[in-house]
């Protein structure tokens, strides 16, 4: 959660397309940021698959008046409303896009990666399918998930301090300050068209998920039975990461929430 997903970019920046504040160009441009090449399959209409550009076009033109995010994790099937096809092939890829209004359709990302390390080629293709028009499932709203997230902060913050992570080493120092000089640039989180509480919720899910990554190792799940030189047995990997387990999940609601408040504003008029 150190980088925002894909789908939270599609969703971000496709809105603010669909809202006419931005034009197609940089909509592709936001969407893609570091990637090779996007595209869509499976769409409507189109045989083959499409340009970024002209699948969002292809959307707006079937009726969708919005995008919105699902997150899933296994045993937590968070933004999504079935059916179980498609619930199966997003919690696959761990992330998904549902247009709102229109015709109900999906979006799951496939990536695909070529090259070595510092040069890797990456090319997307969205996979357009059928989805259930129904509430998304476990979202809170803005309000909710500030407030979890403050407890939240508090215990990723707490967490840290028991494992000894910020004293354990000097990677876990070099990460530490990687974080903080992230969370002082003050970047664009969001796109044109979010209220500013969806963007201090996105921020705010951030630091959370920055300070869970820090805590889970530097690889991300517990360093391998190493951690910053010092030795980590298997049992302190699992108690862990069921520790924090509950913090990710939040994170990963409050991020769902912030990604979701444009087409939730809309629909509250």
């Amino acid at each position: 959660m150190l980088t925002e997903p894909r789908s939270g970019r599609l969703a971000a920046w496709g809105n603010a397309l669909i809202a006419g504040l931005i034009s197609p160009d940089e909509a592709v441009h936001r969407i893609v940021a570091g990637d090779a090449r996007h595209r869509v399959e499976g769409l409507p209409g189109e045989a083959d698959p499409v340009g970024l550009s002209l699948g969002l076009g292809r959307l707006r033109a079937l009726g969708a008046t919005g995008l919105r995010v699902a997150l899933p994790a296994p045993g937590h099937p968070l933004g999504l409303s079935g059916p179980p096809d498609f619930n199966a092939r997003a919690l696959e890829a761990e992330e998904a896009v549902i247009a709102s209004g229109g015709q109900p359709l999906g979006l799951v990302p496939e990536v695909f990666e070529a090259g070595p390390d510092g040069d890797l080629h990456v090319e997307v293709v969205w996979h357009c399918l059928p989805v259930r028009d129904a509430p998304p499932a476990d979202v809170p709203s803005l309000g909710e998930a500030e407030r979890e997230l403050a407890e939240a902060l508090r215990e990723a913050t707490e967490l840290l301090s028991r494992m000894d992570v910020a004293g354990s080493g000097p990677v876990a120092q070099a990460a530490l300050e990687a974080y903080r000089e992230r969370a002082a640039r003050g970047r664009e989180v969001l796109a044109p068209g979010y209220p500013p509480r969806a963007v201090r919720v996105l921020e705010l899910a951030q630091r959370v998920g920055a300070l869970i990554a820090i805590a889970h190792g530097p690889d991300g799940a517990g360093g391998g039975g190493r951690e910053h030189g010092a030795a980590v047995s298997a049992s302190q990997i699992a108690a862990r990461a069921e520790a924090l387990r509950p913090v990710e999940r939040t994170a990963r609601r409050a991020q769902v929430a912030a990604y979701n408040a444009y087409v939730e504003h809309r629909e509250r008029g």
